[in-house]
């Protein structure tokens, strides 16, 4: 059982019941994308800059976004391809934020969690002859209030003129999407957030080992 199954089955024991299901939308800006260890793609530094969540949307230096994924199983960097395997959990994400960033007096994590894999690298060639890439993967872990959540990230990148993806590049922009049950911000009692920041401490531990980008 992977990392983020194993805390939240602990994490579910002290958290109320859930009740109804919703989402989360969170936005990027900037951040490198690179390639690892010759076979995987990671984004590091990436600035959150919104959170919508319960109708309500926050904006500012919320926090940053960092990922990995899987390892190049078809395709290229250059002209796109598909990262790690079906059924297979396969590269992490971790979503920090700052203290009062969106309206919640904690600062750390606010999801952690595996790609679901596989994950894909699609090449846009434009009406211009300048290209673009969208990074694309499913993912799931753990909201930082101790729900399960999934979910969808699209990663783009910057347009890389009339040549092609060569290794390092500054993205444009990204778009994140969570969905769970009962998704808040708002914190828990004080003897349910020592649990809770003990269980996702360990989460990160596990994310940051396979990110080290973060």
């Amino acid at each position: 059982m992977k990392f983020a199954m194993r805390i939240l089955l602990a994490l579910a024991l002290f958290m109320p019941a859930l009740s109804f299901a919703n989402s989360v939308d969170l936005t990027t800006i900037g951040g490198t994308l690179s390639i690892e260890n010759s076979d995987l793609l990671a984004v590091s530094a990436a600035q959150l800059t919104s959170i919508s969540i319960n109708g309500k949307t926050f904006t500012g230096n919320l926090g940053t976004v960092g990922l990995v994924t899987g390892p190049l199983s078809s395709g290229s960097f250059a002209s796109g391809g598909t990262f790690g395997v079906a059924n297979q959990l396969d590269g992490a994400i971790l979503i920090k934020g700052v203290k009062g960033g969106f309206g919640n007096p904690i600062s750390g994590i606010i999801f952690a969690g595996d790609f679901d894999g596989p994950e894909s690298w699609t090449l846009t060639t434009l009406a211009d002859g300048t290209h673009s890439y969208t990074l694309t993967g499913t993912f799931e872990g753990v909201w930082f209030l101790g729900q399960k959540a999934q979910g969808v990230v699209v990663q783009l990148t910057v347009d890389t003129g009339k040549g092609f993806f060569d290794g390092k590049t500054t993205l444009a922009s990204g778009d994140i999407n969570i969905t769970g049950n009962n998704l808040q911000i708002v914190a828990p009692e004080p003897g349910s957030m020592t649990l809770l920041g003990t269980g996702l401490l360990s989460i990160a531990g596990a994310v940051r080992h396979k990110l080290r980008v973060v």
